[in-house]
């Protein structure tokens, strides 16, 4: 028998990092920088216009912008073919 690929469930550094693996690289990325130092070069980036540096510093402050799904479908059943959707092999 041919072995079948496994797509789910458990996989090597898949998911969420642990909480000890996210806090050491927090102490690393503050030993780089400090915090401040870089909270202030993208206020300068925001003073200069850049879009992206925009967009973050409001995700920071304001949070993300809520997102609104339209839920309303007017899918009637008569409308289509369900042979024109699949398109079968002619």
């Amino acid at each position: 028998m041919e072995e079948k690929k496994q797509h789910g469930g458990k996989r090597d550094n898949s998911g969420r990092l642990k909480k000890d693996d996210v806090i050491s690289l927090i102490e690393t990325m503050d030993a780089i920088a400090v915090p401040e130092t870089v909270w202030k070069m993208l206020y300068s980036k925001v003073l200069d216009s850049d879009v992206n540096a925009i967009k973050t510093w409001l995700q920071y402050r304001y949070g993300m912008p809520k997102q609104v799904i339209d839920q309303n479908s007017n899918v009637n059943i008569n409308n289509f073919d369900l042979k024109e959707v699949i398109k079968f092999n002619q």
